[in-house]
């Protein structure tokens, strides 16, 4: 379970007019690109097995216990199902109100869309609104933007969280595996130290150097951006007390849903029943590295959850079996949910034109 990355702005806003067919290609190329690398995880891990190893994972999925696959299931609803709260509030201050099943609908819709192509799924989210709720697809896309740049914010803050305070066991599979490819490793706390000193550097490096190159084009860019993130960010303070603080408490819910998720899973399986929220926290990480890899996180999301579930000493069998029924079950809500919500957007659009 984990977020959409953001991405770039400007895209959006042309797509959502239709795209040239030099983007459609773009798009195609990129489809292409990360559904490969996906499918050629999938041989290479495929190709590695032993035949023992391969009934040994077969066995783990019939044994598995799918009454907490189905809780996953739920845990992964309610988590669209928060964001599409989320995303209501958005509209408040620009005017709009949503109905909560068109927002949900729109979201789960735009999970589906991004199984095929890369940002389909943005501009499909606001192009489904429009038909349900009538909202201008520019007036939807500030808000979908919005979200999406809080929602990267919050994930590089997490990752940073996680590599600077990793729990347990994860930390120290990481100083190991580091320590066994470079000599004369420091100590984790001096390597967080190093880490901290070396963004200090760089904000006062940023703030004596950075208004003496902003003759540079790329430099001016550079600035524009940010300072758009910086307005996208303060927008949510805008809301009011009561919505700020229920948008905060929102966005916190889904990522813990994200990490409840991992931790539902462990108790499919007998080997890993024993793991808690420490565990489902380092799946997590693992697991949203791998969502940026491959289209969908298809062959890389599975491989790099059993390579979390490694450092707690999960079997190579069970690890994979793991990793294949937390991205599946996901994966197999957003498209049955999807497609029916496709479908009633597509009769309620219908529906409209016949009045």
């Amino acid at each position: 379970m984990n977020p959409t990355p953001a991405a770039d702005n400007a895209p959006l806003a042309t797509e959502s007019r239709g795209q040239k067919p030099r983007s459609w290609v773009k798009d195609g190329l990129r489809l292409v690109v990360f559904l490969g690398i996906g499918f050629f995880f999938i041989y290479w891990f495929l190709l590695k097995l032993e035949p023992t190893q391969k009934e040994a994972i077969w066995q783990a999925f019939r044994g598995a216990d799918y009454a907490w696959v189905a809780a996953l299931v739920v845990c992964s609803l309610l988590s669209h199902l928060v964001r599409a709260l989320r995303w209501q509030l958005l509209f408040r201050p620009i005017g709009y109100r949503p109905r909560l099943n068109s927002t949900f609908g729109s979201v789960v819709v735009a999970y589906m869309a991004n199984l095929a192509f890369p940002r389909a799924g943005e501009v499909m989210r606001c192009a489904t609104l429009r038909t349900s709720e009538g909202i201008p697809v520019e007036k939807s896309l500030g808000t979908v933007v919005t979200e999406r740049l809080i929602d990267a914010i919050a994930f590089g803050l997490i990752v940073a969280f996680g590599l600077v305070a990793m729990f347990g066991q994860a930390k120290d599979w990481l100083y190991d595996t580091l320590s066994q490819k470079y000599d004369n490793l420091p100590n984790m706390a001096t390597l967080v130290l190093l880490a901290v000193g070396g963004l200090g550097v760089a904000f006062a490096a940023y703030k004596l150097l950075w208004k003496r190159m902003m003759h540079l084009k790329l430099v001016r860019r550079a600035d524009e951006l940010v300072r758009s993130m910086a307005g996208g960010v303060k927008s949510i303070f805008h809301l009011g007390r009561r919505q700020t603080a229920l948008f905060l408490a929102y966005s916190a819910l889904i990522y813990l849903l994200y990490i409840l998720g991992g931790w539902l899973i462990f108790h499919a399986f007998d080997e890993t029943g024993w793991l808690g929220l420490r565990a489902a926290f380092v799946v997590y990480l693992f697991g949203s590295v791998g969502m940026t890899f491959s289209q969908g996180g298809i062959g890389v999301y599975p491989v790099l959850v059993q390579l979390a579930l490694d450092i707690y000493g999960i079997s190579m069998e069970t690890g994979t079996a793991c990793g294949w029924l937390l991205w599946a079950a996901q994966q197999a809500l957003v498209l049955v949910v999807g497609a029916g919500y496709l479908l009633y957007f597509s009769l309620t659009k219908r529906k409209r034109k016949t009045q």
